[in-house]
């Protein structure tokens, strides 16, 4: 029997019979290593004897969520965050996985691409969220895992006390360094960059603007969209002002009434639209995916880059491996470390 009939008979058997239908591990390049040049500041400044990085206040932290569906992604993002750094190895990852992933190789590809790389990997129990999502315009939106950023204060240690937080869609192309040093001044919790010529009504339904209660939830903020796919977060001001609690109770009243229809953005613009650090616009072109229904092909917003975001239905290796990609994908696939299978013998 030839490679090839082999092959068919195990594709009937995947589609006949759902126990074959196991998901196909992708394996990834392993990247170069980057070193910090001569002028980077020491790390050795925490209490952790054994790995200061993972308290140090020197350190660059920076939180992303990781799962198999989108790991080829986050691969990216960590490869070209690394190569645009001045001082890489003062940079530390924080992994958010859902406990029903397998945290165990969703690790070991980390590893494998990033043998050098300072991270670990938290497991979030998603059955305290899950029963305050309500469905949205989107499935994919729906996912717990896309709630992990409301609990980063609870699942990272208190001795981390500020992080980027980065969705899994995009890549940087200038130092992260500059963006994790954003002042947040004296009161603030989060930073990101801020649209306020986007129409912020239409984030919520008539049923929450209606309401006299509801609607002067922003009567005394300059309320603007924002992106919660890159924010800077003051983890020790958000556990003192417990703003899990506030983005939950948000998310309670949404169960009993439609008052947004998107997923896990509008509690964040509950909680903090008006109230957030503005950042450039620069840190976080974003819509590159297209919107929510078809994913079209976007240009990229006026003025200069230091992040584009995926965000939108539309992924750009998704694209890349129909044959469809967008113009600005070419931007993604310099970063993409997917291991090219070997063809069959014919």
């Amino acid at each position: 029997m030839s490679k090839h009939h082999l092959l068919l008979i195990l594709i009937s058997l995947v589609l006949i019979n759902p126990i074959f239908a196991t998901p196909i591990i992708q394996k990834f390049k392993e990247a170069p290593q980057f070193y910090n040049s001569a002028d980077c500041p020491s790390i050795d400044d925490s209490d952790d004897a054994a790995k200061p990085i993972f308290c140090s206040r020197r350190a660059v932290h920076v939180a992303m969520t990781l799962d198999a569906a989108y790991i080829r992604g986050s691969v990216a993002a960590v490869l070209s965050v690394l190569q645009h750094s001045s001082c890489p190895e003062n940079i530390v990852f924080h992994f958010v996985a859902s406990a029903s992933a397998d945290a165990s190789s969703l690790r070991a590809t980390i590893s494998s691409s990033f043998p050098y790389l300072d991270f670990k990997v938290y497991v979030f129990n998603v059955s305290s969220v899950s029963r305050l999502i309500s469905t949205s315009i989107r499935s994919a939106l729906d996912c717990p895992l896309n709630y992990a950023r409301s609990y980063l204060a609870d699942l990272l240690p208190p001795c981390v006390r500020r992080v980027v937080y980065l969705d899994s869609d995009l890549i940087l192309v200038d130092d992260i360094a500059k963006l994790a040093a954003t002042d947040l001044g004296r009161d603030s919790v989060l930073a990101a960059p801020e649209y306020c010529n986007a129409n912020f009504t239409s984030y919520f339904t008539s049923t929450f603007w209606s309401n006299p209660t509801l609607s002067l939830t922003f009567a005394d903020r300059k309320a603007c969209y924002f992106n919660t796919g890159v924010m800077v977060i003051d983890l020790s001001r958000w556990r003192e002002g417990a703003y899990t609690s506030r983005i939950e109770e948000w998310m309670a009243m949404q169960k009993r009434m439609r008052i947004y229809e998107l997923g896990s953005l509008p509690p964040f613009l509950l909680v903090f639209g008006g109230l957030i650090k503005p950042v450039n616009h620069r840190w976080n072109q974003h819509g590159l995916g297209g919107d929510n229904f078809r994913g079209l092909c976007r240009d990229l917003h006026p003025g200069p880059v230091s992040l584009l975001h995926w965000s939108g239905k539309g992924k750009p290796w998704a694209r890349l491996d129909a044959g469809r990609p967008c113009p600005l994908d070419a931007l993604w696939a310099p970063y993409d470390l997917l291991q090219t299978p070997f063809a069959l013998d014919s």
